[in-house]
């Protein structure tokens, strides 16, 4: 048996040529039999108005019209009827009309029952809640609000747009389990049949529910033609699954699965995405992902990331996009979370697969095997605080130095606090020690050990400016931390974060636990804002600041270069939000000494309603990166929009990423074609897709869908106006 669902695809604007939807009316009782029957509204009495009536001999009475029939919410009219007190049924002509909270039907000729419900001949059928409607020879309701409908032809348009329309053999609508089921079913779009099916089925309510989605159709110069035919599993109320076997032109037979659980306590994801003999490689093909998360407490929780790739050449062949093929590394994670008012404790392992196989043994990432860290902090903002860190942690490798390292750092300070104003003194101490092992004749437990001392200051000074409220907030931080000889020490995970408005006023000048900066500096910054006093929304924000080294930084890594001179770069931001629909971020960092930038970034959006964004970047990190990038995504002319999006590298001279489409958009149906252009960002090849996607309102969507990818593309895009902020 084939089943097909198709899950409701929602416009993302309404065409001005179509209707305006019903308005929501509140919930009523529903047939007798249904969940909603146990309301007290729900009232057996029939009621009966007439212009006249005649009693024949055996009680049979004949009604003249107009005829209305009321059983509760239900109600019944026509131009004459006919009571029959044995089988306790109307039987009624002409203009026949039926509705109740959950259908209207109108039709030449009905037999009616109360109690058990009815036939109606050559009739047309509503089903508001959905909206849906359409014509039957015949429509059969029992009193459980089941419909019966043969020779049928069902659509989720409006009257006048007809747009798409399911022609059966009969279809069977359950308005309690809010699905239907058609048999000998073709799918007419536009008066063409595009689909034939024995059995589908569709939703008429939110419920879910199991069967073959639309098949999805894509095309790419890496893969050839594409096609998979998802089928979804409701396993339970709590879990399901979705199995999609599929087909490439250029590599073979694909099958896809998905499967996510939730409990009281738990969730999780799993995907297998499995080529069983790739034709173009000569061998077969797999991606594997899982993703848990459990709270064992409000206090304690286990979460789980595990990513696996058959062969390193995986993301070039079957990733999208330069974010898609440049996979360096896969992650397989696992960790333990205790949190409470004090304590925070974390035990995790974790491991790297190697994607890039271009990255050397001695550069690849260490596994943790385990890791175990903890963190405690007693401070109620005001007067003495305390901090402790402790961590332990266990590096292997296949190359390189490997084993243990052991961390504690205890921190005590006394914060000031005041209107306007904070100072927080602060002493600490840093030591680390090491068990290494595989590497003979070198000092298996080297260690280091440093005090760490840090004045945190800042003032903030305010004032109004009419609607809008200014701010003053200068910031001084002070640190001392000496010199200590670390050049024979091991470097496991530390690394030297990028200088920007979060790393300036860090006391530590690296990441990671084998490395302690020396330090004998002091970092200056000043913010002022602009708010607005009516909204409170941030209207401008900007930021400037800078490193004075009284002494100039010994410490090293390996490829850290030392910065000439007794000041740090200069880092600088500007951010502009909701300005008349503009929000601009400006952020720089300035080399003093060469009179360079060394880092620029540039982003500039237009943003006037939900439906309408534009954006403009610009990207620069000196000797590695040197890009612009603009998209848009704009409505015109009522029911078309109008994408695209172009990245282009000004140091290589060349597009990294094109993209280009549009959507036209009607009542009930809207399809979209996008093509995209990209270039991969490990081998430079370049390659092209194209994905076309039809959305029938009330059924589903056929082909890839793209907003998602739409989302991550164009900054600031949504397909509905629940989004519709700055990005």
């Amino acid at each position: 048996m084939l089943c097909v669902v198709l899950l409701a695809a929602t416009a993302a604007r309404a065409d001005p040529t179509c209707p305006a939807p019903p308005a929501a009316t509140p919930p009523v009782p529903a047939l007798p039999g249904t969940a909603a029957d146990a309301a007290p509204a729900a009232s057996t009495q029939v009621t009966v108005s007439t212009a006249g009536a005649e009693v024949l001999e055996g009680g049979l009475a004949t009604l003249k019209g107009p005829v209305t029939v009321k059983q509760g919410d239900r109600t019944l009219t026509a131009r004459a009827a006919t009571f029959d007190p044995d089988t306790q049924s109307f039987v009624v002509t002409g203009n026949v009309v039926y509705h109740d909270p959950q259908l209207k039907v109108s039709g030449d000729t009905a037999n009616w029952r109360p109690n058990g419900g009815g036939e109606f001949g050559n009739a047309d059928f509503e089903i508001p809640a959905r909206p849906a409607r359409g014509h039957a020879d015949s429509i059969e309701v029992d009193a459980k609000g089941r419909l019966e409908l043969d020779h049928v032809d069902y659509t989720a348009c409006p009257a006048e747009h007809r747009d798409w329309v399911l022609h059966a053999r009969r279809i069977d609508i359950d308005q309690d389990a809010q699905e239907g089921f058609g048999r000998n079913v073709r799918l007419d779009f536009m008066g063409v049949p595009i689909l034939y099916l024995p059995i589908v089925s569709f939703p008429v309510g939110d419920a879910r529910k199991s069967g073959f989605l639309f098949p999805t159709f894509g095309q790419s110069g890496r893969n050839g033609f594409e096609v998979a035919a998802p089928y979804y599993w409701n396993l339970a109320p709590n879990y399901d699954a979705t199995i999609t076997p599929g087909y490439m032109s250029k590599r073979g037979a694909t099958l896809g699965t998905e499967f996510r659980f939730l409990t009281d306590h738990s969730k999780g994801d799993f995907q297998d995405d499995w080529v069983p003999y790739d034709s173009n490689a000569g061998r077969d093909r797999d991606f594997l992902k899982f993703t848990e998360r459990t709270d064992f407490t409000s206090r304690l929780r286990f979460d789980t990331n595990v990513n696996y790739a058959s062969d390193s050449s995986y993301f070039e062949d079957f990733g999208q996009g330069p974010e898609g093929t440049s996979v360096t590394y896969l992650s397989r994670i696992a960790r333990l979370s205790f949190l409470d008012s004090h304590w925070t404790a974390v035990g995790l392992v974790q491991q790297f697969q190697t994607i890039d196989q271009t990255v050397a043994d001695s550069d690849r990432p260490y596994t943790r095997a385990p890791q175990l860290s903890v963190d405690g902090r007693w401070n109620d903002g005001n007067g003495p605080g305390f901090e402790v860190r402790a961590e332990a942690v266990n590096f292997t490798r296949n190359t390189g130095y490997q084993g243990g390292r052991y961390d504690l750092e205890p921190t005590a300070s006394w914060a000031f606090r005041a209107p306007g104003v904070f100072l927080i003194p602060a002493v600490g101490w840093h030591a680390t020690r090491y068990a290494l092992r595989d590497d003979p004749g070198a000092d298996t437990s080297p260690s280091l050990a440093a005090p760490i001392a840090t004045l945190d200051s800042g003032l903030t000074f305010e004032r109004t400016t009419g609607t809008t409220l200014q701010t003053f907030e200068p910031r001084a931080l002070y640190t001392y931390i000496p010199y200590r000889d670390q050049s024979s020490l091991p470097l496991f995970d530390t690394g030297l974060p990028d200088l920007n408005l979060v790393q300036l006023f860090r006391s530590e000048r690296y990441v990671g636990g084998d490395r302690i900066g020396d330090a004998n500096q002091l970092a200056l910054g000043a913010t002022t804002r602009y708010v607005d006093l009516a909204s409170g929304k941030q209207l401008v924000s900007a930021t400037l600041g800078q490193i004075y080294y009284f002494t100039p930084p010994r410490v090293q890594l390996p490829t850290e270069t030392t910065a000439p001179g007794s000041t740090s770069d200069l880092v600088s931001q500007v951010d502009i939000s909701a300005y008349k629909h503009w929000n601009v971020l400006l952020g720089e960092q300035w080399d003093p000494h060469t009179q360079r930038s060394d880092l620029s970034e540039l982003r500039l959006q237009y943003k006037p309603t939900w439906d309408r964004v534009a954006n403009f970047g610009y990207r620069y990190r000196r000797g590695l990166l040197d890009q612009i990038e603009g998209s848009f995504a704009w409505p015109i002319r009522n029911a078309w929009n109008v994408y695209a999006r172009h990245v282009y590298s000004i140091r290589d001279h060349a597009a990294i990423e094109s993209l280009g489409g549009f959507e036209y958009q009607a009542c009930c149906w809207r399809v979209r074609l996008v093509a995209r252009r990209y270039v991969s960002s490990f081998t430079g090849t370049r390659d092209t897709g194209i994905s076309l996607q039809l959305e029938l309102n009330g059924l589903s969507s056929v082909g890839e869908r793209a907003d998602a990818f739409l989302g991550r593309s164009i900054r600031g895009y949504s397909a509905t106006p629940s989004d519709s902020g700055p990005e």
